[in-house]
């Protein structure tokens, strides 16, 4: 069972700024104030705002690791804050890389709210920056802090689960991170694009990682979303797809209307390994594994017997999506997956619980927009346009 909620209090400094830098980063049970989880490091030279940056990063990652749901993230630095609830522009383009990483740990939590605390109210996180920056300055790397012993986390469990989400309220500083609209031409747009039919896709059987085949109708599928992809982006830089052969397949169609561009395959794009439910309908899993199915239900971190979590799907789909955004900046890719990477990265994108995942249809061939801004910032355009397959 994960934790409900925490508190991250975040710090980091710089003797000089730039100048020998380091960050500290303390994890909080909100009923009890327990520390779950600490983080320092030494980071060499850098400035005030960066280390201040890494030290956001390493509280919400301490967070993620423990399972939380929802962060109250509080840091005295008034430009983070700001900047992460998207009123302040980024105009330090060295801040941007580090905005972005903790945007998309963001999105990963159901809730997070910043607040701007004053200095002595951070005094710990303050504290490890200050003995991070130390090491610094005599030239040592401070190692991480690991979390706090597991007997502390399930105390702070048992606090935690009746705790209510506590709302925004009227300070705008702990207002929930948002992002003012802006010109799409600065993006990255990923067109997510499901693979055409097979035959465990008409009989609602689980296709993991199995190398199923398109059916006629999945080819006709492919062959209709390459023109409607065409349609939509005459310019692409890549076309990128799961290594199995339903999605190469699907991807080297588009890549033909497209002008015969190379298909790139990717890993991290591979389906979720259902294990011993390869194969089998619903009914069948429900008849054959019931008590391991409702636990699947219920959390992201059970996966099926012998087979593979959608938190460890949801980790590699959003390296791919992460990947792409370095390596395409501003540019449109089109990405041609499976159901369950596409939905993990939607849910990250619209910072959607994962109900979410139970509750998003995906068909076959249907085509999702998603535009990522270097600075965290995101829009999804469409989800699940079918519209090119209406005539088949």
């Amino acid at each position: 069972m994960a934790v409900r909620a925490v508190v991250v209090e975040a710090d980091g400094g710089s003797r000089g700024n730039p100048g020998p830098a380091g960050y500290g980063a303390v994890v909080r049970d909100p009923a009890s104030g327990e520390v779950l989880a600490e983080r320092s490091e030494a980071i060499g030279v850098a400035t005030n705002n960066v280390a201040e940056y890494r030290g956001l990063i390493a509280g919400l990652e301490a967070a993620a690791e423990l399972g939380a749901a929802e962060v109250d993230a509080r840091m005295d630095s008034k430009l983070v804050v700001e900047q992460m609830c998207g009123r302040w522009q980024i105009k330090n383009p060295g801040l941007r890389p580090l905005a972005a990483q903790a945007a998309a740990l963001v999105g990963r939590f159901a809730a997070v709210r910043f607040q701007w605390i004053p200095r002595e109210r951070n005094r710990h996180a303050d504290a490890l920056a200050n003995a991070a920056m130390d090491a610094a300055a005599a030239g040592a790397a401070a190692p991480p802090r690991a979390a706090a012993a597991p007997e502390a986390v399930d105390r702070a469990r048992e606090a935690a689960a009746g705790a209510a989400t506590r709302g925004a309220g009227s300070d705008p500083a702990t207002a929930p991170a948002s992002w003012e609209p802006r010109p799409s031409d600065t993006a990255t747009r990923l067109i997510l694009v499901r693979h055409g039919e097979t035959e465990f896709t008409a009989q609602r059987r689980y296709s993991g990682r199995g190398d199923v085949p398109l059916s006629a109708r999945g080819r006709a599928q492919a062959r209709a979303t390459a023109a409607r992809v065409a349609a939509l982006a005459p310019a692409v830089a890549a076309v990128v797809s799961s290594p199995l052969s339903r999605c190469t397949a699907t991807a080297e169609a588009i890549a033909g209307a497209l002008g015969g561009i190379p298909v790139r395959r990717m890993d991290d794009l591979i389906e979720c390994d259902f294990g011993a439910w390869e194969g089998r309908t619903f009914a069948e899993v429900r008849e054959g594994w019931p008590g391991e199915l409702d636990a699947w239900l219920a959390s992201t971190r059970v996966a099926p017997p012998d087979g593979e979590s959608f938190t460890e799907v949801g980790a590699r789909a959003a390296r791919a999506a992460d990947a792409l955004l370095r390596a395409y900046p501003g540019e449109t890719v089109v990405v041609v997956s499976h159901v369950s990477p596409i939905k993990l990265v939607l849910r990250d994108a619209l910072a959607a619980g994962d109900a979410f995942l139970h509750r998003l249809y995906l068909d076959a061939a249907g085509i999702s927009v998603v535009d990522r801004w270097p600075d965290g910032g995101v829009a999804v355009r469409s989800v699940n346009d079918t519209a090119h397959l209406a005539a088949l």
